[in-house]
């Protein structure tokens, strides 16, 4: 199958897939967007946080559910080394629960928040608890959504600063796309401390690559989803962990569950996760731009093919010399950090499990027909402390 070029698009509608391949493809194209969008408001951003970020006593939470939590880790510690202000991850879903380990009444806090639809209940019951619980306490929405209950809420409020993606990141099929990799982009883009310039460079640049990925690597995808692999196992180290587990929840999503996907480091995956390893399994490691990460990354490919178990292992990232024959590389890749890179290794694992959904005779923009699992979670409620 000829995945998801253009001309085809009418193949995947006819496969129950035609949202989801439509807007894995679109991303190059909203990261261009996505810049010009911020171009308009990185004033009215800069006003916003005033001189907050360079508070030692200043907390600023990123936090989000499922793939939007995973937008959060692989933001947060590219972010906290450029600040004093204190920069961290917390899943909504941690937060809820256990409120009273996280916020602190009396200490300046920003919640930044990403959501596709801005609507799960629990994006909104966060912003509700946080300004329940701190005293000092501002918010900025990075959502998809300009009708979502976020953007609707935060919508007149001087504590609130909403930042929209591009309209068609409001992914309409079942999993995290282009909503995922335009919010990762924005928080990079909005919290880094180039100038504004460097950073819309950036953003375009990191454009131009990913249509190159795109088009580079398609008959490569096509051929490996080709082969029904029953187990996935993405490694990747720093930000790149987080990506990892992004993509091993694509396949979980995509297949239904039916095929087994994992995520770790490749130091941690000799602790005990190397076990899983058998012919029936595919293992991909998410390769860094730090010269210091590679060095550990190919010692493990090394070993594991070495060992001889894995049904096949590969790599997807820059290109270097290190790189083996079937790996995903791109050439002239500009020396960012990895978090920035990110999206452009992502590519080809939504891609992966996009084809092997069809693979298994599912319908990959809703692979749950039976409303098991929803695009919007549902069933959720919301308990108060006390």
């Amino acid at each position: 199958m000829d995945a998801i070029s253009p001309p085809d698009l009418s193949t995947w509608q006819r496969l129950g897939g035609g949202h989801t391949a439509q807007e894995i493809a679109q991303q190059p194209v909203l990261w261009d967007s996505l810049a010009d969008s911020l171009e308009q408001v990185r004033g009215d951003l800069d006003r916003f946080f005033g001189d907050c970020l360079q508070q030692p006593s200043q907390r600023v939470i990123l936090t989000g559910a499922g793939s939007s939590g995973f937008i959060a880790e692989m933001a947060a510690d590219q972010i906290n080394a450029q600040w004093p202000a204190e920069v961290r991850a917390i899943h909504t879903t941690s937060l809820l629960t256990h409120p009273e380990l996280y916020l602190d009444r009396d200490r300046p806090t920003l919640l930044v928040s990403f959501g596709r639809s801005g609507s799960s209940p629990e994006s909104v019951a966060a912003v509700e608890l946080v300004r329940e619980r701190v005293a000092d306490a501002r918010f900025l929405d990075i959502t998809c959504n300009a009708d979502g209950e976020l953007a609707q809420r935060g919508r007149g409020r001087a504590d609130t600063f909403t930042l929209l993606m591009p309209a068609a990141s409001c992914d309409k099929a079942f999993a995290m796309t282009s909503s995922l990799s335009c919010m990762l982009l924005a928080a990079l883009a909005t919290f880094d401390t180039a100038p504004w310039s460097q950073r819309l460079q950036q953003l375009r640049t990191i454009a131009a690559l990913g249509q190159q990925a795109l088009t580079q690597w398609q008959t490569a995808a096509t051929e490996l989803a080709g082969t029904a692999y029953d187990r996935v196992i993405y490694l990747g180290s720093g930000p790149l962990e987080s990506l990892a587990r992004e993509c091993a929840l694509k396949v979980l999503e995509l297949t239904a569950g039916r095929v087994l996907a994992l995520a770790n480091t490749p130091l941690g995956f000799r602790h005990g996760p190397k076990s899983t390893v058998d012919a029936g399994t595919l293992v991909v490691v998410l390769r860094s731009a730090q010269p210091l990460a590679r060095r550990y990354e190919q010692d493990l490919l090394d070993e594991l093919r070495r060992d001889g178990i894995a049904g096949r292992i590969l790599s997807v990232g820059p290109q270097a010399g290190d790189g083996a024959a079937g790996d995903f590389a791109l050439d002239d890749v500009p020396a960012l950090p990895d978090a920035w890179l990110a999206p452009l290794w992502l590519t080809l694992p939504q891609r992966y499990a996009l084809m092997r959904s069809v693979g298994l005779g599912l319908t990959p923009d809703n692979p749950f027909p039976d409303g098991t699992v929803n695009r919007v979670v549902q069933g959720v409620t919301i308990h108060r402390a006390g």
